[in-house]
């Protein structure tokens, strides 16, 4: 799939683009270039310190901004695969600065699909979240407007042999501005701020990501939104596994916060294929395949009518230990709690 083929990453220097970077680079040795595409050149730099060109010379490092797409044009030329992971994320920024998160999150999205379509690019995966599931925050509304836009790309292609697809994921174990960086570093000051006692996210590492990615560009049809099978934890258990010694502190939901977040609603089950390891949730309006083509050419099979996913009423749950142990892993190698030591 990637061997002999050119890759561009929007938002290339961000946790997850690093490593999907990371892990094209270990498994696709004949990977024929990694166009990582960002605007800050500052992180850009530090990156380009831990690949230098000597070594790693199929790097190439594009400052640009999505909102430019011109930029995006020149950057996406020779370019056979584009994984869009560029946005704003954070749901308070996104509040405060409306109009700079639509530029970016839903204007941006329409750019990468433009380019993509002027400059034939095969094949389109745009990262989503499941804030874009039901979204109550600007943050999420753009994400879904943006998840709309790559989905309905499929039927403007007109005779272009190209797939837009989206891959839909919870909270990231260890991206910046996550729960558990955050829980770390506010463990030494004795006390930690807890929203809500029965509040729940979904989880999934980095790796689990870049793999997701991955396999959405290798299987996907085109207009999909894939989402893993993954565990759910609750705050209030991540705060005892990182630190049980601590006071807490609970301060209730923030504004655009929900309790339970949600991957898949009970009206998207209907439209909702069970592939396994993942699910896909198929277009409403799609001229490329029909559900029963998409099942046969899958081998798999629907997801029960009604069905609802939420980090709420998963039925996988990460426990204390459990969590400890994936932040040993995953977050910090040298994390340990004082009923450890």
């Amino acid at each position: 799939m990637f061997n002999n083929k050119t890759v561009l990453i929007t938002g290339g220097t961000g946790s997850l683009g690093k490593q999907l970077i990371k892990t094209l680079l270990e498994r696709y040795r004949l990977v024929k270039k990694i166009i990582i595409y960002s605007r800050d050149e500052l992180k850009q730099f530090h990156l380009r310190q831990s690949y230098p060109s000597q070594d790693y010379p199929q790097l190439r490092f594009f400052i640009g901004d999505i909102r430019d797409r011109a930029r995006l044009i020149q950057a996406c030329e020779d370019v056979d695969v584009l994984i869009h992971a560029a946005a704003i994320k954070q749901v308070d920024t996104a509040e405060y600065n409306p109009t700079e998160c639509i530029k970016t999150n839903i204007e941006g999205a329409e750019n990468v699909i433009q380019a993509a379509l002027t400059t034939g690019i095969r094949d389109v995966v745009a990262l989503s979240t499941d804030k874009a599931c039901a979204p109550i925050n600007l943050y999420g509304a753009t994400k879904l407007a943006s998840d709309k836009l790559f989905t309905a790309a499929n039927n403007i292609k007109g005779s272009k042999d190209i797939r837009f697809s989206v891959v839909r994921y919870g909270n990231v174990m260890g991206s910046n501005g996550s729960v558990i960086p955050f829980f770390l570093e506010r463990r030494h000051q004795g006390v930690i701020p807890i929203t809500h006692q029965e509040m729940t996210r979904f989880n999934i590492t980095l790796q689990q990501g870049a793999d997701m990615v991955l396999y959405a560009l290798e299987h996907h049809l085109g207009g999909e939104i894939f989402v893993p099978k993954i565990p759910s934890y609750r705050i209030l258990d991540v705060a005892k596994a990182v630190a049980p010694e601590c006071e807490l502190e609970f301060i209730g939901v923030r504004p655009g916060e929900k309790m339970h977040e949600e991957m898949i609603t009970d009206t998207d089950s209907y439209h909702t294929i069970d592939l396994g390891q993942y699910y896909a949730i198929l277009p409403s309006v799609s001229f490329s395949y029909s559900e029963e083509q998409y099942r046969l050419h899958h081998d798999a099979k629907p997801a029960p009518e009604g069905f609802r996913y939420s980090s709420g009423t998963n039925e996988q749950w990460l426990s204390v230990d459990a969590l400890r142990l994936l932040i040993q892993e995953h977050v910090d190698s040298d994390f340990q709690v004082e009923a450890n030591i």
